[in-house]
């Protein structure tokens, strides 16, 4: 009975738009923020830091990224790695070769991983749909085949790039901990930008560009414009990710690690997390995230231990007939769930 408006008196705009309007939504928020920052270091070990939450959070962050152009905007994209991929050597030759400050440097691959997300969305103005999906998989090849052989960037074909010891003001990175610390500095203001950005004017174009672009024109909506910044934003998020990775998880950047798989990786965090949700990107990121582990402590469990490569094998499988299960069944995908049992919450014990 808790979980309710009623008695929740709104006297300001700001009250009224308010992101959690409902108290227990703030207290739940502040209880998972204070567990984020303040509890894991006493729950998680260097294993859950290094290998689960790190990468969680990135993924979070480029799914967001993604979210933004796919679930909001309506453009559909194949090639999001190769973005991924730009930020992260971009990062990398921006801190290791030029000096920038870290925090910096990460956003200054963001911004470059932006522009070459802007010039692969230029043609969404005349394209869209299957035509603009096969666009951006051209992309994927295109960066691909660019940084594996512009020496000055990777070094050649299959170089690699290594992290160098990473500082803030003379502070040291150099343990699971305070990497986790550094990822989760960037994604919490990132996220919090992100969530009032498709609140506001362009978020609420983005969705009207989606849900008919035609009427959305008539009505003044600059079709260009708002498809050119969903590109520019979502790029610039996803290379903030790939930056991260390589600094926090990968260790260097090397090419492969941004191959068409982790494209597809991604729109199945989005599809299954929830299409046109910020909380979605984090569950579906979470999930997939997970999901390898859950199946090799399930089959442990049944005495059956299983082999990496088929674990792999089986990963995707599975990866696979969730995506088509979420969309058959629930095309908006955990997110819209969660956002059901709410709905049944605010109403229970009454059926209406």
């Amino acid at each position: 009975m808790i979980y309710r408006e009623c008695g929740v008196f709104k006297a300001t705009y700001q009250e009224d738009m308010a992101i959690f309007p409902i108290p227990l939504d703030r207290w739940g928020v502040m209880v998972i923020s204070t567990i984020a920052i303040g509890g894991v270091p006493f729950l998680a070990n260097d294993y859950w830091l290094g290998s689960i939450l790190i990468p969680f959070l990135v993924f979070s962050l480029a799914a967001l990224g993604l979210n933004f152009l796919t679930g909001y905007a309506g453009q559909l994209s194949l090639g999001h790695a190769a973005f991924m991929a730009v930020g992260a050597y971009a990062s990398l030759i921006l801190y290791g070769r030029y000096g920038v400050p870290l925090i910096l440097s990460l956003l200054g691959g963001g911004l470059v991983a932006a522009g070459a997300g802007g010039i692969f969305g230029i043609p969404s103005l005349r394209i869209k749909g299957f035509y603009l999906a096969v666009s951006t998989l051209a992309a994927q090849f295109v960066i691909e085949w660019i940084l594996t052989h512009w020496k000055w960037v990777s070094g050649g074909v299959f170089g690699t790039v290594d992290a160098p010891p990473m500082k803030i003001w003379g502070w040291v990175i150099d343990t699971p901990l305070k990497k986790y610390y550094l990822v989760l500095s960037i994604v919490i203001p990132l996220t919090i930008f992100g969530k009032n950005l498709v609140r506001g004017p362009l978020g609420r174009a983005w969705m009207a560009i989606r849900d008919m672009d035609i009427a959305a024109e008539i009505i003044g909506i600059s079709l260009f414009r708002n498809k050119l910044m969903a590109f520019l934003i979502s790029a610039f998020y996803t290379g903030v990710a790939g930056g991260l990775i390589t600094f926090a998880y990968y260790g260097a950047a090397n090419i492969e690690a941004f191959n068409i798989m982790v494209s597809f990786h991604l729109l199945g965090m989005v599809i299954i997390g929830g299409m046109g949700s910020v909380l979605g990107s984090f569950l579906g990121a979470g999930f997939i995230t997970l999901l390898p582990i859950f199946i090799n402590q399930f089959a442990r469990g049944l005495g059956m231990p299983l082999k990496t490569d088929l674990l792999a094998c089986l990963d995707l499988i599975i990866f696979g007939g969730l995506i088509i299960i979420f969309l058959i069944i629930e095309p908006f995908g955990l997110a819209r769930l969660w956002q059901t049992l709410k709905e049944k919450l605010r109403l229970w014990p009454f059926p209406y």
